[in-house]
């Protein structure tokens, strides 16, 4: 079956929080994810394979880093207290345990991070061969800095938004035609089984895993591409232990990773080809109507599961507030759906920067 479907990217990592505010303001004093895309603070209506059977109110943010990248999704419960993981998630527990930040200098982002918070882990070399290193962040969440010289527009700041994650699965073979397939990232950069000096930082990073890298081979195409950039996603099995299900018991929002989120073209498309790969949408939000409003923008969203339950989402998007100071909203129902959209339009985004005290 051809695929008539493409990607621009990963859009965004969504991030489960028991304090949406407080969140917010480390990830803008941390990592510059300071640009609004849009909020939202309404009933989720569509997840209820995720939240119990029952709608469920929540505040969500998708926030950027102007320099490029994929972006977070801040999520928290309204009127449900968020069921934090009962447990020390550890290297390649089952779903997303890190999210890979873009980083034009490691050493200065590295500097710039132990001169104001404690969590750091030490420069380390990864498997192939570039440097990196690892936060955590307040929440339990971890964080790594990837070499990635690709900028969007240049804020002075040494690392963008999120390129890539690393996900746990309990077998590398039976993830790739999700992760490879049908998400677009068909190139193995490395496949390599031991111990790794870079796993040092995090909880189990002296057990033994196998961790398969991959890329997409060639360039992303739509109209954000030049801003989410290339992007990569390491499968990790754990070698010495069974692996844990880090939202078993939970519901979709609560505290952690959420879901890996693609930013999608022709979705309709995409629906036929993840059905015939066995993967079929397990949430669709325009089932029965044309578009999805949240807030200010309006798209469609959908979700499938990979063999071990993490969460991908896709988004397609049809609107999102350009500068809200000017009115200025983008409709790519009008824009050609193979073309990045330019430059300026991202440098406009700056004014939607948000400051928080």
């Amino acid at each position: 079956m051809n695929k008539n479907y493409f990607f621009a990217g990963i859009q965004q990592v969504g991030i489960g929080v028991e304090n949406f505010e407080q969140a917010w303001k480390w990830y803008i004093d941390m990592f510059q994810m300071d640009i609004k895309i849009l909020e939202d603070d309404t009933v989720a209506e569509h997840m209820l394979p995720y939240t119990g059977q029952s709608p469920q109110k929540r505040h969500a943010c998708v926030t950027i880093n102007l320099q490029g990248g994929g972006g977070f999704e801040i999520w928290q419960y309204s009127e449900r207290k968020p069921q934090p993981v009962d447990f020390d998630i550890q290297v390649a527990d089952l779903g997303v345990f890190v999210a890979k930040l873009r980083c034009y200098d490691v050493k200065a982002f590295h500097q710039q991070l132990n001169a104001k918070y404690d969590k750091v882990g030490p420069i380390a070399t990864a498997p192939d061969g570039s440097q990196t290193f690892f936060v955590e962040d307040p929440f339990g969440n971890y964080f790594q800095a990837v070499e990635d010289e690709n900028i969007c527009v240049k804020t002075g700041f040494p690392s963008g938004g999120v390129a890539g994650m690393m996900v746990g699965v309990t077998d590398v073979e039976k993830a790739l035609p999700v992760y490879q397939d049908i998400l677009g990232f068909d190139t193995i950069i490395y496949d390599k089984t031991g111990t790794f000096e870079d796993l040092a930082f995090l909880r189990g990073g002296d057990q033994q895993y196998r961790r398969v890298l991959l890329k997409n081979k060639q360039p992303r195409k739509g109209p954000f591409s030049n801003l989410l950039g290339p992007g990569s996603i390491e499968l990790v099995v754990a070698l010495d232990r069974q692996p844990r299900k880090i939202y078993e018991g939970r519901y979709w929002g609560d505290p952690g990773f959420i879901q890996i989120c693609m930013d999608t073209i022709n979705m309709r498309e995409l629906e036929a080809y993840c059905q015939s790969k066995g993967f079929p949408f397990t949430v669709d939000s325009c089932a029965g109507q044309s578009q999805f409003d949240m807030g200010e923008a309006s798209g469609h969203f959908t979700y499938i599961e990979d063999p071990d339950g993490t969460l991908i989402e896709f988004v397609e998007t049809y609107r999102i507030p350009l500068a809200r100071k000017f009115h200025l909203f983008i409709d790519l129902l009008k824009h050609e759906r193979t073309k990045a959209l330019p430059k300026l339009f991202y440098k406009l985004m700056r004014f939607n920067r948000i400051k928080m005290q």
